[in-house]
């Protein structure tokens, strides 16, 4: 071994044995014990007795204290933990100097037995077993005591009772309309005979009930004016559950209201002379100039005089003004309680005041992109939230941006010089409606919007091309339950034109022809469709789950109409090619929040295809699919994988052309964890590649095989850091590669990466990947 490298190991195992020398509790009172988290949580069911999973997880909850510097809470602990060396090595009684500000900066108070109470906490876990009808069960605790009883884990035992279930279930005995209300809610009751006893259900059951009343006219009635009374001697381990009104309820809330006078108040920011005008359903008392239509106001109004006041209709009411964009403020109140008296209607009172509409806006920013670019941009953006008095949007955006590449230079052998700059000018027109026939709005229950582009856009890649775009589109976007969404572009025409070429990039357009194709100027008229279905769930809303998918296709329509005229393909739309394809993009994600903490499992699936007929060949290049990058598999340089098996020559600086494909399949899982204040860590798995779906002889490997598939899935691995400000989170991560599709004359096996070196993948980015 060489004098250097012995040198050097040895100032490693010296940094090392000074910091395992570093104490954790040097500061710690005589009586105090530092707590280091959980050794075990036992769970002892009786004979017979299975602990759900949602009972597991709520009982586990209190008990699951995180330590300092957890690494898996509460069971690891990151080996350097800074914090506690910061708050026993840099304490200063004097508040001011560096010493002080290091020490403000980095300290962090040590979890003590005393402060986690691991007695009360056990209390607690008996308390939530109860909750789930497991009484009778006991939880202990014990201390594993180290470092001569300076450090202590815990151990938890929970001994688990057989539960309990409903022998009978009455509902409340009353009298006049609300007798029949009450009846009817049993057939959807989450109350059932013979389940397991659940605080939580209770609670939401009562909750419903109180809905669907305020939802029939009970305006007033609320939840706790409902109890429970349970019987627990019928049988063991049974009980018998009677829903009882409250004695001494209000009169207002055993008694429906219908709809009275509505008067609505519009106020502009400047005060004017005031105009009183009748709507079919609401008085308007508006300040001149009125800022919004008559007909846009009735339309928001879902209240109706006469008809049962429901608080779904004040709701929606609420929300259709303020989506409109157009109110600084939106408040809504009904009829005084005191006013009340006898009197059976709740009159309406809507107080909104208009906003500024023009709004303008310059904004400079770092930008990442799923291809793995990362930059300084610049954005004006002028904008008019009411341009015809009914909340239309109409909002122009002038963009500049610098962009380079970030990732593996070593990735295919190519270095990533693909630093490009952006121009573009769009105007946008949202109309917060759906221009459709009120046939086929009216029994949408949440509004739509319609949406009008025109754009340009010029990108120059200084060494390969300078490309200007031209765009028009127009769509719809709705829902149809709060957590589906829809978007349907019906139409959209995009027109692409080479400016300019380099020698080079013309060479490679030569050796490849079907390439080239995708390159020419051509239009792309164009239709799609995306339904988003993004719902979160669970107790605590700690999982997530959502799947988008997308549908192109474009140039159909317009061959079918040439065809009726008469042309043959090749079809030519003002002198140009006209691309035709289809294209589906599929892309479910899941996430899943793992203890208290911020600690989330995240994943994603998502698969691509996409295939061109008739008018084209291929499709367009900016269609096509490509893999690799800060957003992808982070391992490896974008547009630096396959398509399949193929790689480009490695002198080949413009191969990472060729490097798209008719079909994506892509998995990555990613563990993410808190680590110390706003930093936050994270570690992946990442797999996918591309491939064609017709054969391509100047790409041998490229089309798509059952055969040998697995061996064509790049793999990666890797770590990264997080820095959450609220409004931005800056993304470091390290990809290693572990397996190229391509196989390696130098390296055999699955791992066939040359050299570690070669295998990593360094990305600056901003957002989550996923």
């Amino acid at each position: 071994m060489s004098p250097k490298r012995i040198r050097n190991s040895g100032i490693l195992l010296l940094a090392a044995a000074l910091l395992a020398a570093c104490s954790t509790t040097r500061r710690l009172g005589a009586d105090e014990v530092l707590y280091t988290g959980v050794k075990k949580i036992r769970i002892e069911p009786d004979s017979g007795v299975v602990l759900s999973a949602a009972a597991e997880s709520a009982v586990k909850e209190p008990l699951s204290v995180a330590p300092n510097n957890p690494l898996y809470s509460p069971y690891l602990r990151t080996p350097l933990p800074i914090g506690l060396w910061a708050w026993n090595y840099l304490y200063s009684p004097k508040e001011k100097g560096f010493k002080y500000w290091f020490y403000k900066r980095l300290a962090k108070q040590p979890v003590l037995i005393s402060k986690v109470q691991p007695e009360l906490r056990t209390r607690v876990a008996e308390q939530v077993l109860e909750n789930y009808g497991y009484f009778g069960s006991r939880a202990s605790d014990s201390l594993l005591l180290r470092k001569h009883g300076r450090k202590a884990k815990v151990n938890y035992t929970l001994r688990i009772a057989p539960p309990f279930h409903y022998a009978g279930i009455s509902y409340p005995t009353v009298e006049g309309g609300l007798k029949s209300l009450i009846d009817s809610m049993h057939a959807t009751s989450l109350l059932r005979t013979g389940a397991q006893y659940n605080l939580d259900t209770l609670t939401l059951e009562r909750q419903r009930i109180s809905r669907l009343l305020r939802n029939r006219g009970y305006y007033y009635f609320r939840p706790e004016y409902l109890e429970y009374l349970a019987d627990t001697t019928i049988a063991p381990r049974r009980v018998d559950l009677r829903l009882n009104l409250k004695p001494n309820v209000p009169e207002v809330a055993l008694k429906p209201y219908r709809v009275g006078d509505i008067t609505v108040r519009l106020t502009n920011i400047r005060p004017g002379p005031t105009d009183t005008l009748r709507l079919r359903s609401a008085t308007v008392i508006a300040e001149r100039p009125m800022k919004i239509r008559p007909r846009v106001l009735a339309r928001a109004l879902e209240l109706e005089p006469g008809q049962l006041f429901t608080v779904d209709a004040q709701s929606r009411t609420q929300t259709s003004l303020n989506k409109l964009g157009i109110f600084r403020s939106v408040n809504l109140s009904v009829t005084p309680l005191d006013s009340l008296h006898s009197a059976d209607t709740l009159d309406v009172t809507l107080d909104a005041q208009f906003d500024y509409p023009l709004e303008a806006a310059l904004e400079t920013d770092v930008t990442t992109k799923s291809n793995s670019f990362i930059g300084p941009g610049i954005t004006f953006k002028v904008s008019n939230n009411n341009l015809f008095r009914g909340g239309e949007v109409l909002a122009l955006k002038l963009n500049g941006s610098y962009e380079w590449q970030t990732g593996n230079r070593n990735s295919g052998g190519r270095s990533s010089r693909l630093n490009s700059y952006e121009l573009g000018l769009n105007a946008n027109l949202n109309l917060p409606r759906l221009l459709l026939p009120e046939s086929m709005t009216r029994r949408l229950r949440y509004a739509g919007s319609t949406s009008f582009q025109l754009g340009v856009d010029l990108m120059n890649r200084p060494s390969f091309f300078r490309l200007i775009a031209f765009s028009g589109s127009a769509g719809y976007n709705f829902q149809t339950s709060p957590y589906s969404r829809h978007a349907l572009t019906v139409f959209k025409l995009t027109y692409n034109k080479l400016l300019h070429t380099t020698e080079s990039f013309d060479q490679t357009m030569d050796e490849n022809p079907a390439i080239a194709m995708s390159f020419r100027n051509q239009f792309v008229p164009s239709i799609g469709y995306t339904y988003t279905f993004d719902k979160t769930y669970g107790a605590t809303g700690n999982r997530r789950f959502y799947w988008q998918n997308s549908v192109t296709s474009a140039g159909n329509l317009l061959s079918g109409i040439l065809r009726a005229f008469g042309e043959r393909q090749p079809q030519n739309l003002f002198g140009n090619r006209f691309s035709q394809f289809v294209k589906e993009v599929s892309e479910v994600k899941f996430y899943h929040r793992l203890g208290r903490r911020n600690n989330w499992l995240a994943m994603r699936l998502l698969v691509g295809a996409g295939y061109a007929y008739g008018n084209s060949e291929v499709m367009p290049y900016s269609e096509q699919f490509y893999i690799g990058g800060a957003n992808s598999i982070r391992a490896f340089t974008v547009r630096s994988l396959g398509p399949g098996s193929y790689r480009p020559p490695r002198d080949d600086r413009n191969g990472y052309l060729d490097q798209t494909g008719d079909f994506k399949l892509e998995a990555n899982v990613e563990y993410r964890f808190g680590i110390m204040g706003r930093l936050n860590g994270a570690v992946f798995l990442d797999a996918g590649n591309i491939w064609l779906l017709k054969n391509d002889p100047k790409r041998p490997g490229a089309e798509l095989k059952w055969k040998g598939l697995a061996n064509e899935i790049a793999l990666g691995t890797g770590f990264g850091l997080r820095y959450d400000i609220s409004y931005l989170v800056i993304r470091a991560d390290l990809g290693i590669g572990l397996h190229t599709p391509y196989p390696n004359p130098d390296k055999k096996g699955y791992y066939n990466i040359s050299s570690f070196k070669d295998g990593l993948g360094f990305h600056l980015a901003v957002g989550y990947p996923f």
